[in-house]
């Protein structure tokens, strides 16, 4: 019933999973911030907003975002707005701070939802699995949008496998960081400043 080209689509999907990218960082400032549970939480997060990527491309939001100018504008400005936000959190974490509690400590909750909220704020996301996927499914298939629909979870599902040991190994250090503040310091601020640079990226990019 679902017809696809695995093996093409997960060679292709891991390598752009492992790319570096907001996700990414989103993960591993969390984790160094607050552990490893932190980290896979966020991981988490960023993969159900992908289940929420899918249900649109699935329904042909993606289609909509590429001839929409407008829809296309308002939600690229929510993520860029978002992920600046995240980052100016991150930027402004003091010293003080971060000997006492590792930075502004979020629930686990709150961390799933960022991650969410911070996937699925992004236009070029849905324009993206709505190009990508169908490349995937065969010529002849006989129900295409199945097929797109189970790739987009197989998608979501792999990068969790990615995301989520990541989200592990960065909290496996993150004692370690915590005990070094000027170090630690630095990071926040450093993974603070790409967040509102991929932000102020998205604001600006234009679509293809």
């Amino acid at each position: 019933m679902v017809e696809v080209s695995w093996l093409l689509f997960i060679v292709a999907s891991l390598v752009l999973i492992v790319t570096p990218g907001q996700d990414m960082i989103l993960v591993m400032s969390r984790s160094i911030a607050q552990g490893s549970r932190a980290g896979v939480a966020t991981a988490a997060g960023v993969s159900v907003g992908l289940l929420g990527h899918t249900v649109l491309a699935t329904l042909g939001l993606g289609a909509l975002l590429r001839t929409s100018e407008w829809l296309f504008f308002a939600l690229k400005l929510a993520g860029a707005a978002y992920l600046v936000y995240l980052g100016v959190q991150l930027v402004r974490t003091g010293s003080r701070e971060l000997v006492v509690a590792g930075g502004a400590r979020r629930s686990l909750w709150r961390l799933f939802f960022d991650g969410a909220l911070s996937n699925v704020s992004n236009p070029k996301i849905a324009v993206f699995y709505f190009a990508f996927l169908p490349q995937f499914v065969e010529p002849r298939a006989a129900h295409p949008t199945l097929s797109v629909f189970v790739l987009g979870l197989a998608f979501a599902g792999l990068t969790f496998l990615v995301k989520g040991p990541v989200g592990l190994g960065a909290g496996a250090v993150s004692g370690w960081l915590r005990s070094r503040p000027g170090a630690l310091a630095w990071l926040h601020r450093t993974s603070g400043a790409v967040l509102i640079g991929l932000g102020a990226r998205l604001a600006f990019e234009r679509r293809a």
